[in-house]
């Protein structure tokens, strides 16, 4: 074993900085001494293992580096198979790694986990290299075999009782051969009487697999089994005791000797093997039967029955240790026969001494019981069975057993033990009864899991305070019994406490309230807040809401009757008040008048909420609904409504209108599902037409909207009325619903001629309505019946199909067949669902086909004609807007830019996104070619928005498009208000961007700016701002509020507010560990302090807030602790200076060291061939990586790579 120097840190240190001048004062007469004491090179650096064997044959030294490594195996193999062109499965594919071949090898890959690479040689033949871990290649070799390679069969024929050999334990041998042979092997059932297996596979593999069977088969032939019967009460004899014999026996012929064990009622003895030793070692068995039968008799005794275990002993040891000692065999009766009646067989003179043993295992042991009251069993046995753990400990021999519902204890085992453990046991429960009680109540089992409250709150508190074990018993015993167990005082106590909380219970109300569902969320409240505070109010009374998803009403109260009684009256108050203020209207209001309904900064709306005390909820900007819902109590509601009417009034020229219609018309004036008044409502500029509730009797119904407007739908409304009161009739017809577009044309325009034509009404379904089909036609008899001729006429038209062509320049082909055909199922929709085609892609043809119904080919044809117009006048303009506008123009999924191409009629195309990676190359030189220098006044790409259309469109277009540039402004908001104006989880500002459709920016915390940033539409700004300044003024009035309230709820009218300036570095030691100092100081002197934030501004200010005279004395109190702290702090420095010396003084001392000598070891190869020592600042000794370095002779010996 080589040697290493080991240096401890003293020493080393003392390496490091030299010796001290007192130890080299010492050191200087015994230099040799510590020369001597120096590591040697070999020691401090232990040389590498020559690679070369020894020149004169010595052991080469071990060191340590020379323990070798025991090489590792690499755990992937690689293995070739090769599939002849006669045997591939798959000789026909066009392309060499194509088709099934290809997919069957993937799937191969996929199941194994090898990986396959295929090749075809120049015979045609399949290569296949396989890698992979052993069983994995194995695995993908018969997968390869049996789907690449054609496969054959053959069947080999072997005696029937040799297969279960081909298969082997648990089918092993045959998974082993199959994987081998790469075959599959089929071998028949044990009730075939075929014995021909099976084999299929590659004809490689059929011969493997072949000679494998039958080689397994001939080492079968050489072996031989024979059956010997020999009568059952011999068998002991034969294996002797503990098996010893029929060890003996195999030993000595080689044989396999099968004896059926003393359970199994077989006399057969199978013996297996060579046929000479089987024939051995039946002959030895028949002589030891043949001597037996011959030499051997029984007695009879009688043993009692329960004592027939001690003879048999744990594993039938007992009998095993008989036969051994005596040479007797000892048979006892079965366990489920009632005889007890044991025979002994054996030599005469060996009978007496086997019937002495029988009957001293008999009476070894005994059986005795201890009286203890059942319910005194689990204390006796004690937690985890402890107590009976350190009997059982002293006395494992003895069985203890306790049986449920039975007054005793049984104990079994020696008769000196079990006298032992008796007494322990008699001694334990003497103790127990005299010291331990037990009663039992009855309680009905309704009650029960509120006696055990919940999660076993009461139960527990009980047993704790009384010192009681309670025994509840389950659901499913339903029984009444609770038992009380433990001292006599404590169950008295106990059983006491539940009497009376069970006859509370039997006092106790259940009553169920009937809450519409609607209500529960809000009388629960937010995270549970207002029914915690019912529940505080009546403690005693426990509410249960029901499940939402159950839709019940019925809410449960259960607790004392009077308790009851009042959290009931309680609770129906809420409600009533929640139905009272649960009353809702809504209002419509034309959609370009919310926004002056909500006001600057919501100023409008918000009046009207706290000025009415309702709720009031407007429809998203992106919602079709005009309708304003207002909540709240019924009077407050009407209060609102009206207000908001009059701020639309006076907006523009809305007028009221009110009707009178008989109330029993009104269901058919509405008509199924709202359809009739809706049509009128749309086509009188969408008035709003208002029916009182049905079943009120009302006959006012209430038209709103532009004065124009609700006259004519006034009109329309009272001549539908007088229709219906003098003979209204009705007619459905049925058209494609594609048609129906074209049925009610531009603008309403075609229906509109037949309804002044015939003076019927005219209703087309809703997308709502399951019938898309329908038409109805509403009016007078002859009206309807006119109005039915003329749409059954257009239907007609409509259905008479006819083909046209017209001329489209190929140019502008692209434009109607772009983005997927848009254009062209906009025609489709628009003109009863005609078909247009155009000719192939690349074809310079300008025949375009349109089919449909004659009419609307007509109109579609007028249509494109004007299309292609708009194309020739096409102008194409740039609009240039900067690259980081351009998603906020394009609006949520492009939105605002698809608003901006109908309205327009234009085409709007927006250029790729900058890589802002991509160094722009200037005046230089790209791919050897020279650029012209860049215009840098010159827009850039990625900034030019292309606009095309005709010119007047273009120009609106690009109007709208800057319009839609978002501005940013900045707002002056105090830094510590931030955090209130982002609100809990970015809820506020949240809020206050939905609210003024902006992009709010609070800069972040270290940067401590009072500047908040407003992004958007230029029209938005003002308002965004205003709302922000607006919730400022709200933030410093709730704060002032917030200390006003402190200091008044503290009984001071007048407070003080003062600033100190208190060094920060000594603000942790005020505040003192987790606040301890700070608290004190509050506390003693009632005041409030506050110390500044990190970063903030002026981090020395320290304020205090109280009254004037606490005030002073707090700001003294911290004033003298920051002196302390001072005067700390100086006393530690003075102390640390003449704990350590001073800078030059430390200078002084390495002088007198003298230089460093650094790690020194002795015979080091520098020495011994009498050169220098390395120098580490040379090159050549220690050079730099990839340097050349010219090769020298070196005394560290040859360099080796």
């Amino acid at each position: 074993m080589s040697s290493v120097a080991v240096l401890t840190q003293e020493t080393f240190n003392a390496h490091r900085s030299g010796l001290l001048p007192e130890q080299t004062a010492v050191a200087g007469p015994s230099a040799g001494e510590d020369e001597d004491a120096l590591p040697t090179y070999k020691e401090a650096f232990p040389p590498l293992p020559e690679k070369a064997a020894q020149p004169d044959g010595t052991q080469e030294t071990s060191s340590a580096w020379t323990s070798k490594i025991r090489p590792l195996k690499s755990s992937i193999i690689t293995q070739v198979f090769h599939v002849p062109l006669e045997e591939r499965k798959y000789k026909d594919i066009n392309q060499f790694g194509e088709g099934d071949q290809a997919k069957v090898c993937v799937d191969i890959m996929h199941k194994t986990g090898a990986h396959l690479e295929l090749s075809l040689a120049k015979d045609q033949g399949l290569s296949i290299m396989v890698s992979g871990k052993l069983d994995a290649v194995m695995k993908a070799r018969k997968e390869i075999v049996s789907r690449l390679q054609t496969q054959a069969s053959a069947s080999v024929a072997i005696p029937k009782e040799h297969h279960r050999f081909v298969i082997g334990k648990s089918g092993e041998k045959l998974q082993e051969l199959e994987l081998k042979t790469a075959t599959k092997i089929q071998i028949p059932r044990p009730d075939d009487p075929s014995n021909h297996i099976k084999i299929s596979g590659t004809k490689e593999g059929l011969e493997k697999a072949k000679h494998e069977i039958l080689l397994i088969s001939a080492e079968q032939d050489k072996r031989a089994v024979e059956r010997v019967n020999i009568e059952k009460v011999y068998h002991p004899f034969i294996t002797g005791a503990y098996n010893k014999l029929v060890g003996e026996m195999m030993q000595e012929t080689g044989a396999r000797i099968n004896v059926p064990p003393q359970s199994v009622n077989k006399t057969e003895i199978v013996i297996t093997g060579e046929k000479e030793q089987v024939a051995l070692a039946v002959a030895m068995i028949k002589k030891i039967y043949e001597d037996k039968k011959k030499n051997t008799t029984t007695i009879a005794v009688e043993v009692k029955k329960s004592q027939h275990k001690y003879v048999i002993g744990p594993k039938g040891n007992t009998l095993q240790e008989i036969l051994d000692r005596t040479g007797v065999s000892v048979e006892i009766p079965p366990s489920d026969s009632s005889s007890e009646t044991v025979i002994l067989r054996g030599e005469p003179d060996r009978l007496g001494q086997a019937l002495t043993e029988v009957y001293a295992k008999a009476n070894s042991y005994t059986v005795s019981s201890v009286s203890a009251p059942s319910w005194l069993h689990r204390f006796i046995i004690g937690k985890k069975g402890q107590n009976l753990a350190k009997i059982t400990q002293q006395m494992p021999k003895v069985h203890i057993e306790f049986t449920e519902g039975e007054d005793k204890i049984t104990l079994e085992g020696p008769t000196k033990d079990v006298q032992m453990v008796q007494s322990q046991i008699e001694a334990i429960v003497t103790d127990l009864v005299n010291r331990m009680d037990y009663a039992e109540i009855s309680v009905d089992p309704k009650f029960h899991r509120h006696l055990i409250g919940k999660g076993g709150v009461n139960i527990n508190r009980i047993k704790e305070v009384h010192k009681v074990t309670v025994r509840i018993p389950p659901d499913n015993e339903k029984s009444n019994l609770i038992r009380i167990e433990g001292d006599p005082q404590g169950v008295q106590e106990a059983k006491k406490e539940l009497l009376e909380l069970a006859s509370r219970m039997e006092n106790e109300r259940t009553k169920d309230l009937i809450i519409e569902q609607r209500f529960h969320r809000a009388i629960i409240g937010q995270k549970g807040e207002k029914i915690k505070e019912v529940r505080d109010k009546f403690p005693e009374v426990i509410i249960n809401f029901p499940d939402p998803a159950q839709k019940s009403d019925i809410v449960q109260l259960r607790g004392p009757r009077t308790e009851v009684e009042k959290c009931s009256k309680f609770m129906q108050k809420m409600v009533a008040e929640m139905v009272e203020n649960s009353y809702s209207v809504s209002v419509p209001i034309f959609k370009q008048f919310h926004r002056n309904i909500i006001g600057k900064g919501g100023s409008n709306i918000k009046k009207i909420r706290e000025e009415t005390n309702t709720k009031i909820d407007l429809p998203a900007e992106n919602s079709n609904s005009e309708m304003i819902v207002i909540t709240g109590k019924k009077a407050n509601c009407e209060a609102a409504k009206s207000r908001i009417l009059a701020i639309q009034k006076e907006l523009a020229n809305i007028t009221e209108v009110d009707v009178s219609i008989p109330s029993k018309l009104h269901n058919s004036l509405i008509g199924s599902k709202g359809r009739l008044v809706r049509s009128i409502m749309e086509e009188c500029g969408g008035v709003h037409i208002h029916f009182p509730t049905e079943g009120s009797g009302i006959d006012k119904v209430t038209i709103r909207g532009p004065a124009e407007e609700v006259e004519k739908a006034k009109q329309q409304l009272l001549a539908l009325a007088e229709e219906k009161q003098t003979k209204s009739h009705t007619v459905e017809l049925h058209a494609k619903p594609e048609y129906h577009k074209f049925l009610i044309g531009k603008g309403g325009g075609n229906i509109r001629k037949v309804r002044d034509s015939t003076g019927a009404r005219i209703i087309f379904p809703t997308p709502e309505d399951k019938d898309q089909e329908l038409i109805t036609v509403v009016g007078t008899e002859e009206a309807v019946r006119e109005a039915q001729k003329e749409l059954q006429e257009l239907i007609k038209s409509l259905d008479n199909i006819v083909e046209d062509n017209m001329s489209v320049d190929p140019k502008y082909h692209r434009y109607f067949v772009a983005r997927r055909g848009q254009v062209l199922r906009d025609l489709a929709d628009e003109y009863g669902g005609v078909m247009v085609s155009f000719p192939r892609t690349g074809s310079q043809s300008e025949k375009v086909t349109l089919k449909g119904a004659k009419e609307c080919v007509e109109a579609a044809k007028k249509r494109m004609q004007e299309i292609v117009e708009d194309l020739d006048a096409q102008v194409i303009m740039e609009c240039v807007i900067p690259q980081k506008f351009h998603r906020s123009i394009m609006g949520p999924k492009g939105s605002r830019i698809q608003q901006i191409t109908r309205d327009h009629s234009v085409q709007i195309k927006f250029p790729e996104r900058e890589d802002p990676q991509e160094a722009p190359i200037q005046n230089g030189e790209a791919d050897g070619e020279v650029k012209e220098p860049v215009d840098p006044n010159a827009p850039k790409k990625c900034d030019v928005i292309i606009i095309s259309g005709r010119k007047e469109r273009c120009e609106g277009a690009m109007e709208a498009l800057k319009a839609l540039v978002p501005v940013t402004i900045e707002v002056e908001v105090p830094f510590e208000l931030h955090r209130y104006i982002i609100g809990q989880k970015g809820s506020g500002i949240r809020k206050m961007m939905d609210e003024f459709e902006v992009n709010i920016q609070v800069p972040a915390p270290e940067q401590q700016s009072d500047k908040i940033a407003i992004t958007g539409l230029a029209s938005h700004l003002n308002r965004a701002k205003e709302g922000l300044l607006e919730r400022v003024k709200e933030l410093q009035a709730e704060q002032e509020d917030r200390v006003s309230l402190t200091w008044l709820n503290r009984g001071f009218n007048n407070y003080f507010k003062l600033t100190i300036t208190v060094d920060p570095k000594y603000h942790p030691k005020i505040i003192g560990r987790k606040g301890a100092i700070i608290t004190n100081i509050r506390t003693e002197h009632d005041v409030d302090l506050r110390f500044p934030q990190s970063g903030a501004a002026d981090p020395n200010l320290v304020t205090v807030t109280g009254r004037p005279e606490l005030v002073d004395e707090a700001i003294d109190h911290l004033l003298n602790l920051e002196e302390e702290y001072m005067a700390d702090v100086v006393e530690n420095e003075a102390k640390m200076a003449y704990m350590r010396p001073s800078g030059s003084s430390a200078a002084a001392v390495d002088e007198q060291r003298g230089p460093s000598k650094g790690f020194v070891v002795r015979e080091a190869p520098w020495a011994t061939a009498n050169e220098k020592a390395p120098d580490m600042s040379s090159s050549e000794d220690f050079p730099s990586f990839g340097a050349p370095v010219a090769t020298k002779a070196s005394p560290w010996g040859p360099k080796r790579f």
